[in-house]
C-alpha cells in the first residue's frame, strides 16, 4: 500500500504504539526463528552451498574440512528436482469464471463482464509470471504470500490537486511476498483467516521513507532475509553468521513494519499501523473491504508447497531431501578419495632413506630416478585394493531415495526409457508420477481463485470512475470495453477447467481429435459450425487461422444489448436488414420468459412484442425474396 506524502497521525500515545509494535515484532521474530533457519538452509542447499548446518545456537554455519586432503565437491541433485517440479507445476494456470448473482439478464451480463475484467488485469500485471515467482518461493521455502492491494497513483489522470499532484483513477497492485517478510501472531494457525494480526516487515531506503511518509529516518545495514539491523540490532532480532545468503545486506535502509489487526470491538474496521524505524508513519483502519460479506480483512493470500497440520507454514521437499543430499555428497567424495589413493598411490619409505622434501615436491613422476640410502629398505607402494562395491550400491540407493522423497521422476532419463513398454502402461506411469504433485497444484489453483475474489472486491470498492480495459485474443485482435464498480455484482469464482497437472497439451489435442472423429462437435445438420471451428483451432494453438469473428455470436450479442437497452432506457432499436431475424426472435422470446422480464411494465412488454413482430415481417419478406430469386 502506498501512502504517498502522508504524515504521521497526531495521537497522544504515539510513542507507546511504536514501542508496542517493535516489542511485538521482536517476540514474533524469536518465535519464528526455527522456521526461518530452515528456509535459509533450504536456500543454501538449492544454491549449492551444501556444506553448512545449524549449530547449537540456532545459527547457520559452514562446515570446514577436518583434513586438507578431504574432497568437498557438491553433487547437487536438489536443484534439478525443484526445477522439474516447477516445470510440471508451470502447467497449472487455472481458467476462472464468475458465477452470476442471479439468472437475470443483467446479472448474467455483469458476470461475463467480470470475467473479462479478470482476464484483462491478468494480462496487464502478467499474472502467470507472478504465479511462477511465487511457486519458486513456495517450492524452496514451503510458503509464499500474495499481497493484493490498491495503488492510487496508477491509471489515468483524472484531475490535479491544489498542490500540483496528480489524482489518478488507481488500479490493482499484486506483489509476491516471501515468507521472510510475514510475521503472524501465532505459528499454530492453519490459514490467514485465523490470525488476529499480521506484521508485514520490509526494508526501505531512507529516501523512499522520506518520499512516501515524509519522515527523516536514520539508515542502517539490514539483512534481507533475517531483517536484522547489522550495525545496531537494537534488540530487534538476531544475526546470521557464515552462510552465503546471510551476506545479502542492504545499506542505508530502514525497517518498516506494517501491522494489520482484524476488526475488534474497540476497532470495528480493524487497524493498520505503520512504523518506519522508530517513528510512527501511519495509523488508521484496515484500508480494504476484501473479506466475505463486505468485511475488512488482510490483503494477503497464502500458498504452500505441502500444507502441514496445525502449522501456519508449509513444508518444502528440500527439507526432506537435505539428509539424502548430505549422504550422497559424502559417498561421492569418499569414493573419489578412494580413487585418488588408487591412482596416485601411497608410498611407504624408511625414515632417512630418501630426500623427503624432493619427494613431497615432485612426487613420483614417470621415469623418475628414486635414490635411497644404501643398506636401507627400498620404498614401496602400499596396496589400496579396489573400490568396494558398497560405494556403488549406496550411491544407487540414494539416487532412488531422491525420487521417492521428492515425488517426481524424469521418465526420459530413467531405465524405463530403454524398455519395450506399451503406450497405455507408459501413460499410467506418467499419471502415477504426477499424482504426488496434485496437492501442490491445488494450492496454486486455490490461491489464484482467492486472488480473483480480492481483485473484484477491490474494484467494487475503488473503481467509482469508468475504467477502460483491453483484451488481446490469441489471433491478435483487440477488444476494449468500459466498466465501473456497479457492473460487478458477484464475487463467486469457479474453475472452468479441471486440475491442469493431470492433462498435458498433447493429451488435450488428442482428445479434441477423438471428439472430431466421433462427430460429437457437429451441429444438428452434421456439420462443424464456424464458431466451433474457431474454438477448436484456438485450443490447438492455431487461433490465428480464424481471425474473423463468428457472425452468429455477433448477432446474439446485438440481441442481448437490445434487451438491456429496453430495460435500462426503455427504448429499443428498430430491426435492420443485416440482422439475423431468427436469432433475434429466439433471443427476445427467451428474455421475455425470464424472471427479469417479470419486473418490466406493460409498456416495455408492448415495445418488445412490437419489435419481435417487426423481425417476423423482415424474416417473411426475406424468405419471399429468396423464393423469387430461385424462380
Amino acid at each position: 500500500m502506498k501512502n504517498k506524502n502522508k504524515k504521521p497521525v497526531e495521537i497522544l500515545d504515539e510513542d507507546s504504539i511504536v514501542e508496542e509494535v517493535l516489542e511485538d515484532f521482536k517476540m514474533r521474530s524469536i518465535e519464528r526463528k526455527t522456521f526461518e533457519r530452515a528456509w535459509q538452509l533450504n536456500i543454501n542447499f538449492f544454491l549449492g552451498n551444501q556444506f553448512c548446518s545449524v549449530d547449537s545456537k540456532g545459527d547457520i554455519v559452514d562446515n570446514f574440512k577436518q583434513y586438507f586432503w578431504e574432497e568437498r565437491e557438491v553433487f547437487n541433485h536438489i536443484t534439478p528436482l525443484i526445477e522439474l517440479r516447477l516445470s510440471k507445476l508451470g502447467r497449472v494456470r487455472p481458467s476462472l469464471a464468475v458465477v452470476p448473482f442471479s439468472d437475470e439478464q443483467n446479472d448474467v451480463s455483469n458476470a461475463k463482464l467480470s470475467k473479462k475484467i479478470l482476464k484483462a488485469i491478468s494480462h496487464k500485471i502478467n499474472m502467470p509470471k507472478l504465479i511462477s515467482q511465487a511457486t519458486m518461493w513456495s517450492e524452496i521455502c514451503g510458503t509464499v504470500f500474495y499481497k493484493v492491494g490498491w495503488n492510487e497513483s496508477t491509471g489515468r489522470v483524472l484531475a490535479m490537486s491544489e498542490d500540483g499532484q496528480q489524482m489518478c483513477e488507481g488500479d490493482i497492485e499484486i506483489a509476491v511476498v516471501s515468507p521472510f517478510e510475514i510475521y503472524p501472531d501465532s505459528n499454530t494457525y492453519n490459514n490467514i483467516e485465523q490470525c488476529n494480526s499480521i506484521i508485514y516487515a520490509r526494508a526501505f531506503h531512507v529516501d523512499a521513507v522520506k518520499n512516501i511518509w515524509g519522515l527523516d529516518t536514520k539508515g542502517q545495514d539490514i539483512n534481507v532475509f533475517s531483517l536484522d539491523n547489522i550495525s545496531n540490532t537494537g534488540g530487534l532480532g538476531y544475526q546470521s553468521t557464515t552462510s552465503s545468503i546471510a551476506k545479502s545486506i542492504k545499506k542505508n535502509h530502514v525497517l518498516v513494519l506494517e501491522k494489520y489487526e482484524m476488526p475488534t470491538i474497540e476497532f470495528p474496521n480493524g487497524r493498520l499501523i505503520i512504523v518506519a524505524g522508530k517513528s510512527l508513519a501511519y495509523v488508521g483502519e484496515l484500508p480494504y473491504i476484501n473479506g466475505v460479506d463486505g468485511n475488512r480483512g488482510f490483503p494477503f493470500i497464502k500458498q504452500c508447497a505441502v500444507p502441514v497440520p496445525n502449522c501456519f507454514w508449509g513444508v518444502s521437499v528440500i527439507e526432506r531431501c537435505i539428509p539424502i543430499q548430505r549422504a550422497y555428497n559424502a559417498v561421492k567424495n569418499r569414493k573419489h578419495e578412494y580413487l585418488n589413493r588408487l591412482t596416485m598411490g601411497i608410498l611407504a619409505v624408511e625414515d632417512g632413506s630418501i630426500d623427503m622434501e624432493n619427494l613431497e615436491e615432485e612426487g613420483l613422476s614417470p621415469g623418475k630416478v628414486l635414490v635411497y640410502r644404501q643398506g636401507s629398505n627400498s620404498p614401496r607402494m602400499l596396496s589400496s585394493g579396489s573400490v568396494p562395491l558398497d560405494f556403488q550400491y549406496e550411491e544407487n540407493q540414494l539416487l532412488a531415495e531422491f525420487t521417492k522423497i521428492s515425488g517426481v521422476n524424469d521418465l526420459l532419463s530413467s531405465n524405463i526409457a530403454g524398455q519395450n513398454i506399451s503406450g497405455i502402461a507408459l501413460q499410467l506411469l506418467i499419471e502415477q508420477d504426477e499424482v504426488r504433485l496434485i496437492s501442490s497444484a491445488e494450492e496454486i489453483r486455490t490461491s489464484a481463485k482467492e486472488i480473483a475474489k480480492h481483485i473484484l472486491r477491490l474494484y467494487k470498492q475503488f473503481a467509482v470512475f469508468p475504467h477502460a480495459s483491453k483484451l488481446i485474443s490469441e489471433d491478435g485482435s483487440v477488444e476494449i470495453f468500459y466498466w465501473k464498480n456497479s457492473n460487478i455484482s458477484s464475487e463467486d469464482i469457479v474453475f472452468e477447467t479441471e486440475n491442469e497437472i493431470n492433462e498435458t497439451l498433447a493429451q488435450k489435442r488428442s482428445m479434441l481429435f477423438e471428439l472430431l472423429r466421433t462427430g460429437l462437435l457437429n451441429d444438428e445438420d452434421g456439420k462443424l459450425s464456424n464458431s466451433t471451428r474457431a474454438k477448436i483451432l484456438e485450443q490447438l494453438g492455431f487461433g490465428i487461422w480464424e481471425s474473423a469473428q463468428d457472425i452468429k455470436n455477433l448477432q446474439i450479442n446485438r440481441a442481448i444489448k437490445e434487451n438491456l437497452m429496453l430495460v435500462n432506457d426503455g427504448n429499443i432499436n428498430a430491426p435492420k436488414e443485416i440482422d439475423d431475424h431468427e436469432v433475434h426472435i429466439n433471443n427476445h422470446i427467451s428474455f421475455m420468459l425470464s424472471k427479469e422480464f417479470d419486473k418490466c411494465n406493460d409498456k416495455l412488454e408492448e415495445k418488445l412484442l412490437k419489435h419481435i413482430k417487426e423481425h417476423k415481417v423482415f424474416e417473411k419478406l426475406t424468405a419471399q425474396a429468396e423464393i423469387v430469386a430461385k424462380d
